[in-house]
């Protein structure tokens, strides 16, 4: 039995997660922006140091440690580099990239003490392939990817494994997040979260499968997979196919404004 602690808990993976922990028997601590969220639950803003230390000492009075540790909240965001403004830019670093980097230095010195651990960082396909109008978006999860693989071979001595977790678009309430100047692009993004056939749960289920066979890298769903894939194999494909979802939102842009 592990013990684990997961933010973004209130709501889309990350409640899934927290269920599917509970449901293979671990303790499980829950955490979110929200002052109350039931037992096992902890107020925890990823924006605040204090928050953090705060989930540390918790987890050390109660438990003893902590086993793993899911950064999972996150906000959605996108828009055209020339549209979305640098007030949203610094909103999406500071949660969805600073948030991990907090919550990673605020358990790693308890990891290195107890000489084992497990960091699950939660990114994006968006981090390993990035379409257009996605800029910053894209550049947080890219970063949370690299963080990763660099905490994984930094930690590796002290017995801590790393995980990423790189979904596609699944079903969630991340949409609810999405704001900023540009309507056009959080439009189309609210409508590929809704009308994707995947489930947080399923998603869930697939992490929780990567996370016990201690998979670096876990892509849970066939077309975050494929895009990767061909990126890596079939580059050209992958160019041509990217300019073109450009060249179909330029037109839109230009029929709009026109």
């Amino acid at each position: 039995m592990s013990r684990v602690l997961v933010t973004g808990a209130a709501s889309g993976l990350g409640a899934a997660l927290v269920a599917r922990f509970v449901a293979d028997g671990h303790q499980v601590l829950g955490t979110d922006v929200a002052e109350d969220g039931g037992t096992s639950y902890l107020k925890l803003d990823v924006r605040s140091p204090a928050d953090w230390d705060a989930a540390v000492a918790w987890c050390e009075d109660n438990w003893g440690g902590l086993d793993i540790l899911v950064n999972n909240a996150g906000i959605a965001t996108g828009g055209r580099i020339d549209v979305e403004t640098l007030d949203e830019w610094d909103r999406v670093v500071d949660i969805n990239l600073m948030g991990v980097v907090r919550g990673c230095r605020a358990f790693v010195p308890l990891f290195k003490r107890q000489r084992s651990g497990y960091i699950v960082n939660t990114a994006s396909a968006a981090g390993l392939v990035h379409p257009p109008m996605m800029s910053s978006y894209n550049t947080v999860k890219a970063g949370v990817v690299a963080l990763s693989e660099t905490l994984s071979h930094e930690l590796r001595p002290y017995g801590v494994d790393v995980s990423v977790v790189c979904p596609s678009f699944f079903r969630t309430n991340l949409a609810d997040s999405i704001q900023g100047a540009d309507s056009a692009m959080g439009a189309t993004a609210r409508q590929l979260i809704e009308k994707s056939p995947r489930s947080a749960d399923d998603i869930a289920a697939v992490v929780v499968a990567g996370i016990k066979k201690k998979r670096h890298l876990i892509i849970p769903d066939r077309p975050a997979r494929m895009a990767y894939l061909s990126k890596r194999f079939a580059r050209p494909l992958y160019d041509r196919q990217m300019r073109k979802v450009a060249e179909r939102a330029r037109q839109r842009a230009e029929a709009k404004d026109g």
